[in-house]
């Protein structure tokens, strides 16, 4: 059980590093965890996947809306996506926590419970990091990932012909975060996915196995993001809006707060689904289904037609 209503101040760094470290485990990749100058992972492939990504309190979470917990679920699993949508398996993680002072420490031990737990769901461990004082919380996570003996799955190699899927869920993560800036708490299914998100993780390397051509982790929407490997490839892309099904709770709240769902499934972010093409005579694994087509041009459409709204989250916008 945390100790609360003691601030990291009076912790002092290496007393905080030493109640987060006795919290965590490591898998077998792990072969020197903290405790030294760097951590020793295995990589049995000779190549390590690494990505990272930030958390900025007031910009990408709030403290009122989330537990620490939650926020260590959503901070591992933003970046474990990222490894995963390379079609590799993810293996560590370090963790950089940027604090004010009279934060209390029972929040960074708990942050560091929900990474570990997020962390274990897929085998990885976290390892290591930095901690620093800072008048905004910020939250940075890199994380590592294993491509067992096979090519990366990158943005760039989408064709036209090739079948456009989906792995996970789009649109539920959003609609909580509207739901949670109004003032409620409900529908719950909503505003779980907001505080935690159901990454598909194993489905990134099997999407890598199965001869995936592209692939992306949907971060900040889905239209946005496959922008990206429209752009990549030198492809068009386009999407079936009747391939998604609305929720009874989605539809229920997208019409209370005067939303159309479909803004929130094809523009918002945060569940981090991944997305592949994939040959059209591969059987697509299980977990995916065809939500499109990628044909000739460039950029990604509607039903043929441009999508009239913004298409994703912008960092400086």
């Amino acid at each position: 059980m945390s100790e609360r209503g003691v601030d990291v101040a009076r912790v002092g760094e290496f007393g905080l590093i030493d109640r987060v470290t006795a919290r965590l485990s490591y898998g077998s990749t792990v072969l020197l965890g903290p405790g030294d100058d760097a951590a020793v992972v295995a990589a049995p492939d000779a190549r390590v996947a690494a990505s990272t990504d930030v958390l900025v309190e007031g910009r990408h979470f709030r403290r009122d809306w989330s537990s620490a917990r939650d926020v260590g679920h959503r901070a591992a699993g933003a970046n474990l996506a990222d490894v995963a949508a390379m079609g590799a398996t993810p293996t560590a993680l370090l963790v950089v926590l940027c604090m004010p002072p009279d934060l209390d420490a029972a929040w960074a031990e708990e942050l560091a419970d929900g990474l570990a737990a997020e962390a274990a769901t897929v085998g990885a461990s976290v390892v290591g990091g930095d901690m620093s004082a800072s008048p905004t919380l910020t939250i940075a996570v890199t994380a590592l990932g294993d491509l067992g003996g096979r090519p990366p799955v990158t943005r760039a190699g989408a064709r036209p012909g090739d079948v456009l899927a989906l792995a996970g869920r789009t649109g539920h993560a959003a609609a909580g975060l509207t739901v949670l800036s109004r003032g409620f708490r409900t529908p719950r299914l909503l505003v779980e996915a907001y505080r935690r998100p159901e990454v598909p993780y194993a489905a990134g390397p099997e999407a890598a196995r199965r001869g995936a051509t592209a692939m992306i982790d949907v971060s900040d929407g889905l239209l946005a993001d496959l922008g990206h490997v429209a752009k990549a490839s030198g492809v068009g892309i386009d999407v079936r809006r009747d391939a998604f099904e609305v929720p009874r709770q989605m539809r229920d709240a997208a019409q209370a707060l005067g939303v159309d769902p479909y803004s929130w499934i094809l523009a918002g972010g945060d569940d981090h689904a991944l997305a592949a093409t994939f040959p059209a005579d591969v059987a697509l694994p299980d977990g995916w289904r065809p939500i499109g087509l990628v044909g000739e041009g460039s950029g990604v459409t509607v039903d043929g037609a441009a999508y009239d709204g913004p298409a994703g989250w912008d960092h400086f916008r």
